[in-house]
């Protein structure tokens, strides 16, 4: 005969879920950043430091995370089917007796109380032993949600860091060409100063000296351009970065953009690089995992073909007038409960065909994730090499353009050149300059682009 301590089978059980329950937290907990950057401690930013920010300030990355919990609790939920279920109940009940019946009863029933108060308590304990494997696709299904979960915040830190690096740029680039901007003002601007000497003393021309103002007027006009460009940019930037106002602190400003290095100038290995994102992409790995989770779906549906068999024990007592429970007051039970269906409409095959359309329809997103991952590859390194030629190119042509400027420049001062050689000249040398910068920008976007297609751009930043 099965017996039942009630004072140590309710507690060995809550205690054992109380542990089970505490070791899956602490096994799927969130692993935060480390990295915590303050902005008052900032004078150049560069560009690691404001990746690393909009790592713990960007909302959407925040949003990502947070479904990152969601999943993870839901891989807790889907393991507890594995253990018992315990609860705990109690009640009390207060009778009165309607006055015909308290007549007709107190005839025969002295000291009779028109009131009474029954106090029930129970404790029952649940536990599926088997359910035709539905636990374990369920599990399953849970763990790769939880995956897939993981890989969708990646990837969306994928995606953030290739934007704050190409808003980063921008900025550099809009500063550059306030640089540009001002070093042509101050060129029209000395210019002018000698326009204006040789016209006093008569050896110039007063159409000269208009030329020189017209000039530094049209290089201010870029140049207020050229600061609204890099405020907007720099406002675009602060917003992936997640700072509230979306405006950096005006103490900060940007680090140099420096010159290509050797590097930077090396031809990308296509292959490999295909080779790399196929096994490192997060949005591959995503569709890899709904596929596996779709897979474990068809189990889960197929489950419903099995019996399920239930082991239900209750510890159930009841007391009149007096909430004080004795042991006599307790009684105890035991079933083993078994059931199957026999029919059901055809629901559980629909389902088991419903899970098996959805697994294929996983099976070609994951494969037209694949084809798409490689054409990003081929794309971003197609976009790479043309973009060292270009760079390539524009330094040439700006050396050759500023030397020509500068003999154009003597040749004018000497009386031998024109002044709309000169003006030509100068107007190329500000083309080729801005051209230049833009180019090593484009070239260190598109070394960017190639890291987010390939997934390297993650490196040191997953969990």
């Amino acid at each position: 005969m099965l017996r039942i301590n009630r004072s140590l089978f309710p507690k060995t059980l809550l205690f054992g879920c109380f542990l089970f329950q505490s070791t899956i937290c602490a096994e799927e907990g969130v692993v935060p950043f480390q990295g915590s950057v303050e902005l008052k401690n900032i004078k150049v930013l560069d560009l690691k430091t404001a990746q690393q920010i909009a790592i713990k300030g960007n909302p959407s990355l925040d949003a990502a995370r947070e479904r990152v919990i969601q999943a993870r609790q839901q891989l807790v939920q889907a393991r507890a089917a594995y253990f018992p279920r315990i609860d705990a109940s109690g009640s009390q009940i207060r009778s009165i007796l309607s006055d015909n019946d308290y007549m007709a009863l107190a005839a025969t029933t002295p000291d009779l109380d028109d009131t009474t108060d029954i106090y029930t308590a129970g404790i029952s304990a649940s536990w599926t032993l088997f359910d035709g494997f539905q636990r374990e696709y369920s599990h399953l299904r849970a763990k790769y949600g939880r995956n897939s979960s993981i890989q969708s915040r990646n990837n969306v830190l994928r995606l953030l860091l290739y934007q704050v690096a190409a808003g980063y740029f921008n900025a550099q680039l809009a500063r550059e060409n306030i640089n540009i901007a001002r070093a042509n003002e101050e060129f029209n601007q000395r210019q002018l100063h000698e326009a204006e000497a040789r016209y006093r003393v008569g050896t110039g021309s007063l159409s000269d000296v208009y030329n020189f103002r017209v000039r530094i007027n049209s290089a201010k006009s870029q140049l207020i351009a050229a600061k609204q460009g890099y405020e907007v940019a720099l406002y675009g930037l602060a917003s992936l970065m997640g700072i509230p106002d979306a405006k950096l602190p005006p103490h900060i400003e940007l680090s140099k953009l420096q010159d290509e290095t050797g590097d930077e100038l090396i031809i990308p290995d296509t292959v490999s690089s295909v080779r790399h994102a196929l096994n490192h992409r997060p949005d591959l790995k995503q569709s890899d995992f709904l596929r596996q989770q779709a897979k474990a779906g068809v189990g889960s549906a197929r489950a419903g073909h099995y019996p399920t068999i239930s082991l239900i024990g209750s510890l159930d007592g009841d007391r009149t007038n007096d909430r004080e429970f004795e042991n006599e007051d307790f009684g105890k039970s035991i079933m083993l409960n078994i059931s199957f269906n026999l029919f059901a409409g055809g629901q559980i095959m629909s389902r088991v065909s419903e899970a098996k359309s959805r697994l294929r329809e996983s099976e070609n997103n994951l494969e037209d994730t694949r084809i798409s991952v490689i054409s990003d590859v081929e794309s971003a390194a197609t976009r790479l090499r043309a973009a060292q030629e270009q760079l390539a190119l524009q330094r040439i042509n700006t050396k050759l353009v500023e030397q020509t400027r500068d003999l154009v420049e003597k040749e004018y001062s000497a009386g031998q050149g024109s002044l709309v050689r000169l003006n030509e000249a100068q107007r190329d040398l500000v083309t080729a300059q801005s051209n230049l910068v833009l180019s090593l920008v484009s070239m260190r976007q598109a070394w960017e682009g190639l890291k987010s297609s390939t997934g390297e751009i993650l490196l040191g930043y997953m969990e």
